[in-house]
């Protein structure tokens, strides 16, 4: 599976979990001898500015955020666009599913989600989508951008133990009738994460339904990170997660 990151990601650009030294490391140390890598581009800028405002880009460049957020931006689009053919992955921070079209919270300052699924449909490459965000945070953002525009469904699973959880995202993915599965996939809500409910094959096993689903319906998918910020099983969780999506036959 191709991969879109980029060294610029190790960067400490502000002070938050997402941006702690180390995150994108931990990960690559885990998938780096079974993936390609692939150097990320920035998004240009008509693709942020057709799902940001004007007022909030210039607030990401007043922070001095905006190319590192651009580029995250960038890699997911890469990975939209590969995942047409095959599953693909944005090895990305900063995450992006609490950035509304005016504003952001949570860690996040452009909705990659957003953009990367946006520049698809203008230039035509799918008609539908459905987001499966199966980060521990409801991913308001992403709501907030994308579901007015109603060519988008958003899933952000439910359930108090593992059994169930599993089962809504299951069950919402055969439901799903798309052209495009794309995966908001924050690892916090490991066992051994802020959340504390999944184990690592509960990752694996979402990548087989992604995977799966993708197969019933002759579509695309890819995922983007977002969250998960215990870097002693977030590589882990992460490599599980890319070996379901991939059809590998064990973690």
């Amino acid at each position: 599976m191709q991969v879109f990151t980029s060294d610029s990601f190790f960067e400490c650009y502000t002070w938050d979990p997402a941006a702690a030294p180390g995150r994108i490391e931990a990960i690559l140390e885990e998938i780096r001898d079974e993936h390609t890598l692939v150097e990320a581009r920035p998004a240009e800028h008509g693709d942020i500015a057709a799902i940001h405002t004007p007022g909030h880009i210039q607030d990401v460049r007043h922070e001095g955020l905006y190319n590192i957020a651009s580029l995250a931006a960038g890699a997911t689009i890469q990975a939209a666009t590969l995942g047409l053919q095959e599953p693909a992955f944005a090895l990305v921070r900063p995450p992006g599913h609490h950035a509304s079209a005016e504003h952001a919270w949570g860690f996040c300052f452009f909705n990659n989600m957003a953009i990367a699924l946006d520049h698809l449909k203008r230039a035509g490459k799918i008609q539908t989508a459905h987001v499966l965000d199966f980060d521990l945070h409801y991913g308001d953002g992403t709501v907030n951008i994308l579901k007015p525009r109603g060519y988008v469904t958003i899933h952000n699973p439910q359930g108090s133990d593992r059994k169930h959880y599993l089962g809504d995202v299951s069950g919402n993915l055969a439901a799903a009738k798309v052209d495009m599965i794309a995966v908001s996939a924050g690892f916090d809500n490991h066992r051994e994460d802020w959340g504390g409910l999944l184990l690592t094959e509960d990752y694996y096993a979402m990548g087989q339904m992604v995977r799966e689903a993708s197969k019933r319906l002759g579509c695309g998918c890819f995922a983007v990170l977002e969250g998960g910020y215990n870097h002693r099983v977030l590589g882990q969780a992460v490599r599980a997660f890319l070996r379901g999506l991939e059809g590998k036959e064990s973690l």
